[in-house]
């Protein structure tokens, strides 16, 4: 997920013909399917926890994104090793 806080009001129609509006101060944000909708900046910021400033621009805001398959392979490894060693300990 990405988001942008948004600097000017910006008025949008998404691909299912719903008409979103947002004011400054208000995120507009992407959902990793390339979904867009605009969130007001009390919800936003109540429910999503700012990581690190990306490329996007320095108000941009990134999301946490869930582990990869990747990710898991290596902690069920490493879990798998400390298990082993455990064992034989």
């Amino acid at each position: 997920m990405r988001a942008r806080q948004l600097t000017e009001p910006l008025v949008f129609t998404d691909l299912l013909g719903r008409e979103h509006s947002g004011k400054p101060g208000d995120y507009l944000v992407e959902t990793s399917d390339g979904i867009r909708r605009i969130t007001s900046r009390a919800l936003f910021e109540d429910i999503y926890v700012p990581l690190a400033h990306d490329s996007l621009a320095s108000s941009a805001v990134g999301v946490q994104k869930a582990p990869t398959s990747a990710d898991l392979d290596r902690r069920a490894a490493s879990a798998a090793t400390a298990s082993r060693l455990r064992a034989t300990a």
